[in-house]
């Protein structure tokens, strides 16, 4: 059996009286991909920078490869990687150097650091601009970059938000396969995103949150069941879920941005 590499119990985050995530309790295993989905503001960024320490939770529980995040971020850390939907990068530096940066901060040898940074700079198809300034790097070079660093130390769970925003078909498609490759290898990877095809293709398991509480998760065969129709797909599931038709505008306009 699988071991069970991200946990929450009653994981909830308050701002003043406004409960922005309530009394999550999730479960996600070493080989998995999970999706979590949501419409705007249901709560799914925050609940990611809970899991990352980036936030204090107001109360409950985040377990990563079960180090409390809280109490033990250091080794929490360490075992993890975190993509935000709107990386932040140092211009002056080149993709390379970057890419060694991270790999000094988690404290990988060189000698692995030089490997797996030429093997990553080939993966994502950024050998040939390697040594030129970030800031002159487009949106989409720039997620290839993250991605990069993300996996330089090889961590054994991958939190991504928004991952596919500013990539092409191509790049979009081989962090799908990429992401599929690091659950084979046992990771547990970790993915918001609202383009709803893309999580009914790669996800094995999906949660889906409406107003910061958890009202469904499962397969995306389990949910058909859930809401009694067979044959509907994942968009469909989740407009049921959401009580969300007015959304189906919305959403469509994102899955075709």
């Amino acid at each position: 059996m699988e071991r069970i590499l991200i946990k929450t119990h009653q994981l909830t985050k308050r701002y003043g009286p406004v409960s922005v995530v309530k009394g999550l309790n999730l479960e996600v295993k070493g080989g998995e991909i999970f999706g979590f989905l949501g419409p705007n503001g249901a709560g799914k960024t925050t609940t990611i920078k809970m899991l990352t320490g980036l936030l204090d939770p107001s109360e409950g529980e985040a377990f990563i490869c079960d180090y409390d995040i809280s109490k033990q971020p250091t080794k929490a850390k360490a075992l993890m990687a975190y993509v935000p939907d709107q990386p932040k990068l140092y211009g002056k530096l080149s993709a390379r150097e970057f890419l060694y940066l991270i790999s000094a901060l988690y404290r990988v040898p060189k000698d692995a650091m030089k490997e797996r940074a030429e093997q990553l700079l080939g993966m994502f198809g950024l050998r040939d601009r390697a040594d030129e300034l970030l800031e002159g790097y487009s949106h989409g070079m720039r997620q290839k970059v993250v991605l990069a660093s993300a996996l330089i130390h090889q961590p054994k769970v991958i939190l991504l938000d928004e991952p596919t925003v500013g990539l092409d078909p191509a790049s979009a498609r081989l962090l799908k396969d990429v992401l599929q490759e690091l659950a084979r290898q046992g990771a547990a990877v970790f993915v918001s995103t609202h383009i709803l095809e893309i999580a009914e293709r790669m996800c094995h398991r999906v949660a889906i949150l409406k107003d910061g509480q958890l009202i469904a998760q499962g397969s995306p065969e389990e949910l058909r069941q859930k809401v009694g129709h067979g044959g509907e797909s994942l968009e469909d599931i989740f407009l049921e879920l959401t009580g969300g038709n007015e959304n189906a505008d919305l959403i469509k306009s994102l899955e075709e941005g």
